[in-house]
């Protein structure tokens, strides 16, 4: 969402910030007495807690998703609408020409497109489910005018009705997120276009899979593939842009233990899911559905009716990033004697052209509206995704192939979650989760636990997804689909647990390929070393777990640094910071900024005489491409990759390499931070800034936003702290939530927010879950009729209108 909401953030104004600030109450919606809204059967009572979240009690499972959209649309429609304009490829009807790249790209992948079509081919149950939703913000929009977030004013925009497709089309973007591995491609073909593919396979990525026999290592089995000459990926624009809003900047942690692990004597699930949350009030939307036949409490993505992270009487669920790879890249040739036509072999075949109009804010338009017609080729993979690539002999595109467009179903699955009695429920739901690559962890009151990753994957006949493929006849490379009870899953496992953090969970004896863009293991192997330890867990303890800032990969590379910088004059105080260190990533410690710092500046030596700047800074950018290989070089002292090329007649080694880079370091934080590295904390380096989406910087930024914060953790850690590497150590992406369900405890969920419940400009639940989300304390769901009632601040009932 990054990419969305700083175009945005440049273009509105503060108008009037004086007077709204003046008066808190003017940005605020009716929560008391009653309203009458159009499609309810039966009465419907809204019971708010003191942080704003909404409790629905309801008749009937229709009404309540008919409520559930009204009580979202209260609190975050401005949120809603920005996120439907972006998936839709609409926001330069708000910001002008500043988004009308992205616009065209987002046309170009096609979500609200295909969301059309997939809203033609719902069974009648998803259909009512996802109608039901879109109802209730209809009933916002259309009945309760006066009470529209001041933000549209801000503006000069109003809310749209909302329809299926449209909820469709978010689902498609946040799948969109979820599938690996687009950057992966591009910088192997990079690496293969700059070193050949001899060299570039040395630096491709490992996947460790820690639960598999020996440790073992999964290395893709790339197809390399002659394309006669240098594709030049990164000197194409549109796919540099593509690439760019496509950073993958999605994580997460989760597990569930069994009844004998649980303090209470039920399983317990943790989640901690990792995005970019910096825009407040943040992604998530958290809410309680109460009927005679359900009582959920979970999350959702505003805009899309779905609770992937819940806990209902009988289950409890959480999700991770599974990155499994649903697309792929094809390198087409184009017929020299026909423009308009592609080849496959010798056939020429005609492109399938889509025009789509974008309508762009122009000041000097009629009206302030200009309309623009944009081209579309497709080929039958997909889309074109670059421009021409210039050949020495023929010239060539790049299109995109994505599985959620061509798996589409009647069931999405996912409303089928909400009423899941047991794991065995949440299985046969799952099995209809076509659309988004995930790793649901889950346990049920009976005491069984499991996990499954979602999503339909091809199976790639030809090598696997670490680079484009050249399409060279009218084969293809994708020969059917991964079945569902052969995708990675566990249930019940002897060890009394499972969890995953986005590594990889396959092994050798997987017969088919799931990824090349995996997390590295370093988060998972501190999950085993918690969850290993003998004896039983509380709530607490995984809330405590959740916070948990021990670097595994620090404890293997930290002593090695330490080793090259002991005994010079230059470097003697970092070598006696760093082998102090207990490799805890804490705000009040200096240890984790030398370490970071000096780690990641001998990457980038590494790889930059022989890549070049620009090139090795495009692979660094992707952590999951070079993490977990550049460790392994790192515990051999003399490889020919830390030989500096630039230099003749000397042969740096690994400890060379590390001195220069613990020099660079001090040359760029001395200035700032001053001569004693012992005060180089971590906490006045790595910090996380909250901002409004209205007012991302300049004047009024602090106003409006949530401050600026010392953050524990770092990218390698359970408490993820992940930065771009070429703009350290500024935190991007962080837990967007904590949750953690006890199946034993009837009345609450442990779960906080890094923003509030609610988005609007001003409002009190805006950013009221900061400091706690901060300082890691605890925050409910409330459950039970009891516990709901004891924490009521104020009840709305909706009355069916007419």
């Amino acid at each position: 969402m990054r990419t969305r909401t700083w175009v945005i953030g440049g273009v509105l104004l503060l108008a009037a910030i004086g007077v709204f600030a003046a008066s808190r109450s003017m940005n605020r919606y009716q929560e008391e007495g009653s309203l009458a809204i159009k499609g309810l059967e039966a009465p419907v009572t809204v019971i708010r807690d003191e942080k704003g979240m909404a409790s629905v009690h309801a008749q009937s499972l229709g009404d309540a998703l008919l409520a559930w959209g009204f009580v979202t649309a209260q609190d975050r429609l401005f949120q809603m609408e920005l996120t439907k304009l972006f998936a839709c490829g609409r926001l330069s009807e708000l910001a002008g020409e500043a988004a009308r790249a992205l616009d065209v790209r987002m046309r170009t992948l096609g979500f609200r497109r295909n969301a059309a079509r997939h809203a033609g081919m719902l069974d009648d149950e998803t259909q009512h489910a996802f109608q039901q939703y879109a109802r209730g913000v209809n009933a916002y929009i259309t009945d309760c005018r006066d009470t529209h977030p001041l933000e549209f004013s801000l503006a000069g925009i109003r809310p749209e009705p909302w329809t299926v497709a449209d909820c469709l089309a978010i689902f498609y973007y946040m799948s969109w997120d979820t599938a690996a591995n687009l950057q992966t491609e591009i910088v192997a073909q990079m690496l293969v276009d700059t070193l050949g593919a001899q060299r570039a396979r040395e630096i491709f990525p490992l996947n460790i899979n820690p639960d598999d026999p020996a440790d073992s290592v999964t290395q893709g089995k790339a197809c390399i593939q002659a394309a006669g000459e240098p594709l030049r990926v990164t000197s194409d624009g549109r796919l540099m842009a593509l690439l760019r809003d496509h950073r993958l900047e999605i994580g997460s942690n989760n597990w569930a233990v069994g009844p004998d692990r649980g303090s209470r004597g039920r399983p317990m699930v943790a989640d901690d899911p990792h995005l970019d949350a910096r825009i407040l009030p943040g992604p998530w939307y958290p809410v309680c559905l109460v009927t005679p036949k359900l009582r959920v409490a979970g999350v959702h993505i505003p805009g899309l009716p779905a609770m992937p992270i819940l806990r209902n009487e009988h289950v409890a669920m959480g999700i991770t990033n599974a990155y499994g790879d649903a697309q792929d890249l094809y390198i087409e040739t184009l017929d020299p004697e026909a423009p308009d036509c592609y080849l496959e072999g010798e056939r020429s075949i005609p492109f399938q052209v889509i025009e789509e109009t974008i309508r762009i804010k122009d000041k000097e338009a009629p009206k302030w509206v200009r309309t623009e017609t944009v081209r579309i080729r497709c080929t039958r993979r997909g889309p074109v995704v670059s421009n021409v690539l210039p050949g020495l002999k023929r010239n060539r595109v790049i299109t995109l192939r994505w599985a959620p467009f061509e798996t589409m179903g009647p069931s999405l699955g996912m409303d089928r979650l909400l009423r899941a009695e047991s794991v065995w429920d949440v299985c046969d739901a799952l099995e209809d989760v076509h659309g988004i690559m995930l790793n649901f962890v889950f346990a049920d009151v009976e005491g069984n636990i499991g996990w499954h990753a979602s999503g339909r994957l091809p199976v790639r006949s030809a090598g696997d997804g670490t680079l484009p493929f050249l399409v060279t006849d009218g084969k293809d490379n994708w020969s059917g689909w991964i079945p569902y009870h052969e995708m990675p899953h566990a249930y019940n496992p002897s060890r009394g647990w499972v969890g995953t953090a986005n590594h990889a969970v396959t092994g050798r004896d997987y017969p088919y390929y799931y990824s090349s863009h995996q997390a590295p293991s370093y988060r998972y192997r501190r999950v085993k070393e918690l969850l290993a330890a003998p004896g039983t867990r509380s709530a607490e303890d995984f809330w405590a777990y959740q916070r948990d800032t021990r670097n595994v990969m620090a404890e293997q590379i930290a002593p090695i640094l330490a080793d090259a910088l002991r005994g010079r004059e230059e470097t003697e105080d970092m070598a006696w910071v760093l082998g102090g260190w207990d490799f805890r990533d804490e705000p009040d410690q200096a240890a984790p900024t030398l370490f970071h710092g000096i780690y990641e500046q001998a990457a980038y030596l590494t790889f930059q005489d022989d890549l070049g700047e620009d090139r090795a800074r495009l692979m660094l950018s992707d952590w999951y491409f070079w993490q977990e290989r550049f460790q392994r070089m790192m515990q051999e002292k003399d490889l020919d990759w830390f030989d500096d090329k630039a230099t003749s007649g000397v042969r740096e080694d690994r400890d060379a390499l590390i001195l220069r880079a613990a020099r660079d370091l001090r040359d760029r934080l001395a200035p700032s931070l001053g001569e004693d590295v012992g005060k180089w904390l971590w906490g006045k380096v790595h910090r996380l800034e909250f901002v409004s989406p209205i007012r991302r910087e300049g004047v009024g930024k602090g106003l409006l936003g949530g401050g600026t914060h010392a953050v524990p953790g770092s990218v390698e850690t359970l408490c993820r702290g992940y930065y771009d590497f070429n703009a350290p150590f500024d935190v991007e992406v962080f837990d967007s939530l904590r949750m953690v369900a006890d199946l034993g405890d009837p009345d609450k969920v442990l779960a906080v927010l890094p923003g509030g419940v609610a988005g609007r400009l001003f409002h009190p639940h805006t950013e009221d879950q900061i400091d706690p989300f901060m300082k890691g304390k605890k925050v409910y769901w409330w459950f039970s009729d009891r516990a709901i009632q004891e924490h009521a601040v104020a009840t709305l009932v909706l009355e069916p209108a007419g």
